[in-house]
């Protein structure tokens, strides 16, 4: 299975994962490094403020994309083998995500 989890703290992510993660970060930082340009130029604060919340927006989206992923290879598999704490761990982290 190319999306199973090799060990709990680690994974090794099959080639379409990984592709899809690394294309949404890369879109990320280049969203970051237009909102520095902003600010280096003297933008408006409202035309700042528009672009925080679109990486926000893709942030969260990559949030949704990798949280999707694991629950269904990582959590999923150590349910099976009987990993019950790997529940708890989600939740923890389902928490933090909803602070």
């Amino acid at each position: 299975m190319p999306n199973e989890c090799q060990c709990h703290k680690t994974k090794k992510r099959g080639d379409d994962e990984y592709k899809k993660l690394i294309n949404r970060l890369n879109r990320i930082e280049g969203q970051i490094r237009g909102i520095r340009k902003m600010v280096e130029n003297d933008a408006y604060c409202i035309d700042i403020l528009v672009q925080v919340a679109a990486v926000n927006a893709a942030l969260n989206s990559f949030n949704k994309e990798l949280l999707s992923n694991h629950i269904h290879t990582c959590v999923a598999q150590d349910i099976r083998e009987g990993r019950d704490e790997t529940v708890d761990e989600l939740v923890d982290t389902l928490k933090k995500l909803m602070k």
